[in-house]
């Protein structure tokens, strides 16, 4: 990286990545307790910048349960196969099996698509945090693509187009096409139904409009379905190719911190016959999507 240091802040530096979207935090120690004015800072960082990037820290499950509780309520994620280090807010991602070796298959194929954490809910993710405990010598990329910047380029008339539609989420239908070997239970479906949010969504924070779909998105409401289908795969495609792109090349003791309120992500194949990767995620629930209309 080759950009200047911002000046440092309290107990920790931050310096911009490249190509204006995250930045990278260090110095920052999650054994310290993270007073008022610690968090502040943080979470001020978090809305400018996006993606926080936490370096070479000594992160244990308790500390990453301990730090998303500091942004607000922790997700215990409907898919409890997944639950794992003694905290059910943790998920774990691992290719390993029971004996500890690389199994060849993936975790989660449907995070290899773009799409943000959470949106299957009435109460939609606010910040997803992620820990590296083992990586892949190649592969096993985690890429972000803003949502405001894939908003503001979007031609006028697609926006036009958009303005007051919603799309449908669906948690059982983005999990089915992706891993129709391990659809979700009959529990498991009735405890998380579809749910219906505005393609353009106000940030409650930055009070900034962007683009919210993801391969959670399943159709459009009052539009015939495939004509629906259709026109969610235009837009994420849209938004993919518009919007800034980060591409996180993970290390060792890495916590990455998202906004899902205004971001995308996807995960990138790594050979899962022979190299190991282990992430443990959580997932901090925000509040329900609106879109902010001022009148003129």
């Amino acid at each position: 990286m080759n950009a200047t240091p911002i000046p440092r802040r309290p107990d920790f530096d931050l310096k911009p990545l490249a190509g204006g979207l995250g930045a990278e935090i260090s110095g920052f120690d999650f054994g310290a307790p993270i007073a008022n004015e610690r968090f502040a800072a943080v979470r001020a960082a978090f809305l400018e910048w996006q993606v926080l990037v936490f370096s070479g820290e000594e992160v244990p499950p308790r500390g990453q349960v301990e730090f998303a509780r500091h942004f607000g309520e922790v997700q215990v994620h409907v898919m409890n196969q997944y639950h794992a280090d003694g905290y059910p807010e943790l998920y774990r991602l691992s290719n390993l099996d029971a004996e500890g070796r690389p199994s060849g298959r993936h975790p989660d194929r449907g995070t290899l698509e773009w799409h943000t954490d959470g949106s299957w809910q009435a109460r939609t993710g606010l910040a997803t945090m992620m820990y590296a405990v083992e990586i892949p010598a190649r592969g096993g990329e985690t890429h972000f693509c803003d949502m405001y910047s894939a908003l503001d380029r979007l031609a006028p008339e697609s926006r036009e187009r958009i303005e007051d539609l919603r799309a449908i989420h669906s948690l059982d239908f983005s999990r089915t096409r992706r891993h129709g070997e391990e659809p979700m239970t009959e529990e498991q479906r009735r405890q998380v139904p579809p749910v219906i949010h505005p393609i353009i969504r106000t940030h409650p924070d930055t009070e900034r409009d962007c683009l919210f779909l993801g391969d959670h998105a399943e159709t459009i409401e009052g539009m015939d379905y495939a004509a629906g289908r259709r026109l969610v795969d235009e837009l994420n495609e849209a938004a993919a190719s518009l919007g800034t792109v980060y591409r996180h090349h993970w290390r060792p003791r890495q916590l990455v911190v998202w906004d899902n309120r205004c971001l995308m992500h996807r995960a990138t194949p790594y050979d899962t016959a022979n190299e190991r990767r282990v992430i443990r995620r959580c997932t901090v629930i925000g509040d329900a999507p609106f879109r902010h209309r001022t009148s003129s």
